[in-house]
């Protein structure tokens, strides 16, 4: 019987859903270096497994099943036909269990150090003994420190210690109930049936799914599956290396409909009533090159997470003044109101321009502004 998992939302309402399960002994909170980046493309959705978090907690064991069954009642809950699935360690489980049973809810799935089995049985029956016994803070430590490189674990103390409490603050009936799921799981025969499109990543350093004998395995069944193996990672790789980890899965879940996500963008810089205006007067000839910008500037460069919007708006303001494009100089201007700059950041980013675009293209971007200004108010 499925349980109401405990879920976190961000991003646009009406943006393509993307679900996001974490690993053993973590929530929600696990995936804070991915929610910016992610949010501006697509409607974040986090949520705790069973036994997780503020999730409920009944006794278990669980089976992979039960835990997939929450997350596609979570789905029907949200009013979610379909949506995109990143999980890691035994959330990346429970994508497989879904992209497999479920292959009509799952859109396009990235699976991160993870597996398709994690024998030997045994050790899942003692840890779950182990935590029942004495408590998920028995095992924090060494979970921990398989988490990360002793170089990310030396370097970035208070992450750790954060991360570490989730694992101890773990419920041991819930935490116990996932290592039996875990204990009774092997899809290894079933991957070929996975026909989302699906990337896998792997840390180097990992000593949990190295990526030999699990990375490689998925994509190795799973149809045309992309392999990335992330140097300087172990197991919670989304963690340690966050912004490649982010590029990949913007990537990855944006090409999907890379129109789509670019005509997202492009509202949220420009505003509706530009683009409104913009597609009103697309021709037959300019519709080519409509489309062009669309994908490639809006869907692929601004939606690459390795650039904040408000960044992206002063570099852009920038080179604008420098090539003397007035009329985009007055639309970013407006843009860069919208992505969250004051008109005397605005400003300062011209009297950079003053410095090392020319005085008089400053001096002329300087009007251009103040009439927007003066428009606008």
């Amino acid at each position: 019987m499925s349980v109401d998992l405990h879920h976190v939302e961000s991003g646009p309402a009406d943006a393509p859903p993307l679900l996001l399960g974490g690993s053993l002994g973590a929530t929600a909170h696990m995936w804070e270096p991915q929610v910016e980046a992610l949010s501006t493309v697509f409607r974040v959705i986090r949520f705790d497994h069973r036994g997780h978090g503020l999730s409920p907690v009944p006794a278990g064991p669980y089976s992979m099943a039960d835990l997939g069954g929450d997350v596609v009642a979570l789905m029907d809950r949200l009013g979610i036909g379909r949506a995109h699935y990143a999980g890691l360690s035994i959330g990346g489980m429970v994508g497989q269990w879904l992209a497999v049973h479920h292959p009509e809810r799952i859109d396009h799935l990235a699976l991160l150090a993870t597996s398709p089995f994690m024998g030997p049985a045994g050790n899942w029956r003692d840890r779950a003994a182990l935590v029942r016994d004495q408590g998920t803070a028995a095992v924090a430590d060494s979970v921990v420190e398989r988490w990360f490189t002793p170089g990310f674990t030396r370097d970035n103390p208070h992450d750790v210690a954060r991360l570490r409490g989730q694992i101890a603050a773990t419920d041991p009936e819930g935490y116990a109930g996932c290592c039996q799921a875990i204990e009774t799981y092997d899809l290894r025969d079933d991957l070929h049936r996975v026909t989302a499109p699906t990337l896998v990543l792997a840390g180097a350093d990992d000593p949990s799914t190295p990526p030999a004998g699990h990375a490689e395995l998925i994509a190795g069944r799973v149809q045309h599956a992309r392999l990335v193996v992330l140097d300087d990672a172990a197991h919670l790789l989304s963690w340690q290396q966050a912004a490649k980890v982010n590029t990949l899965l913007t990537q990855h879940f944006a090409s999907a409909d890379r129109y789509a996500s670019g005509m997202r963008v492009r509202r949220g810089v420009l505003g509706d009533a530009h683009v409104d205006r913009a597609q009103a007067r697309t021709t037959g000839f300019t519709e080519p090159f409509q489309d062009l910008i669309t994908r490639y500037a809006w869907g692929e460069v601004w939606t690459r997470p390795g650039l904040d919007r408000r960044t992206r708006s002063c570099m852009v303001l920038t080179a604008l003044v420098a090539h003397g494009h007035w009329d985009e100089v007055a639309m970013h201007v407006r843009a860069a109101l919208r992505n969250g700059l004051t008109p005397d950041e605005i400003g300062e980013v011209f009297l950079q321009a003053a410095v090392y675009c020319g005085v008089p293209a400053a001096n002329k971007a300087f009007a251009v502004a103040q009439k927007v200004f003066a428009e606008d108010a």
